[in-house]
């Protein structure tokens, strides 16, 4: 062979080589997508950096199902049509499941569970504030839960704060999620009360995930694990608390 042909194959060599490692050994690598804005799912920290309980579970679920993850910032509005596009290959943004959802996109199992969804209030206003002047947070199911019974109400966007119009009176009170009220309850302490009836609206919060992607196998799996374990629960009573629903 010349010195030419044991260049040629050694750098096939090589080119082999590293693909065989990379399909046999490398860390799958995958973007994940939050929106930074529902504490203490998701946040962005002092350091700038995003933190909350999605981000640590996140990053243990990769660790176990053997993934390269590299989060992103995406708005909550475009969120699943960016994940369709492939910009991204999960959301992980407090998303709960939903059967509109899943006609669009795939779910994990949940990672939080199934919690009726309150209403939250001023701590003097009692069970008349539902009554009243409403608010829920945009394209979410407190929103689209309104607008199917035809319910007037005050829509927030990513950069207001409901909890803020229901102090100022703005509003009387915002349809949430049980945990972020659990939450803001501690948050703000003798501030706010939950009131009138809970209102079932989901089946959990999962990642979502591309219809027929086998990312959500893995995750699964994964999920299924810290449950098992206890990592799961532990983290959740972490970051909201004793009265936080776990499984």
């Amino acid at each position: 062979m010349t010195a030419r042909g044991r260049v040629v194959a050694g750098l096939a060599l090589a080119v082999f080589l590293a693909a065989l490692t990379l399909a046999c050994g490398a860390p799958e690598p995958v973007v994940i997508a939050t929106d930074g804005e529902y504490h203490p799912f998701n946040f962005v920290n002092d350091a700038g950096e995003i933190d909350g309980l999605e981000r640590e579970m996140g990053d243990e679920l990769c660790r176990r199902a053997d993934l390269e993850c590299e989060w992103v910032i995406n708005e909550w509005d475009t969120m699943i049509p960016h994940l369709r596009a492939e910009d991204f290959d999960a959301i992980v943004a407090g998303m709960s499941i939903t059967d509109e959802r899943d006609e669009r996109i795939d779910f994990t199992e949940p990672y939080y569970p199934p919690t009726p969804s309150v209403y939250l209030a001023r701590a003097d206003a009692g069970d008349d504030a539902v009554h009243g002047i409403l608010g829920a947070q945009a394209d979410t199911i407190h929103s689209d839960y309104f607008l199917d019974s035809g319910t007037f109400f005050k829509t927030f966007r990513d950069a207001q704060d409901p909890v803020d119009a229901v102090l100022n009176g703005e509003v009387d009170a915002i349809l949430v999620d049980h945990a972020f009220a659990v939450e803001k309850l501690t948050e703000f302490s003798g501030q706010l009360a939950i009131v009138g009836p809970e209102v079932p609206l989901d089946r959990g919060i999962g990642i979502g995930v591309r219809t027929d992607s086998e990312l959500k196998a893995k995750l699964d799996e994964a999920i299924a694990s810290m449950k098992a374990d206890g990592t799961l629960n532990a983290l959740i009573l972490k970051w909201f608390g004793e009265d936080a629903a776990t499984f």
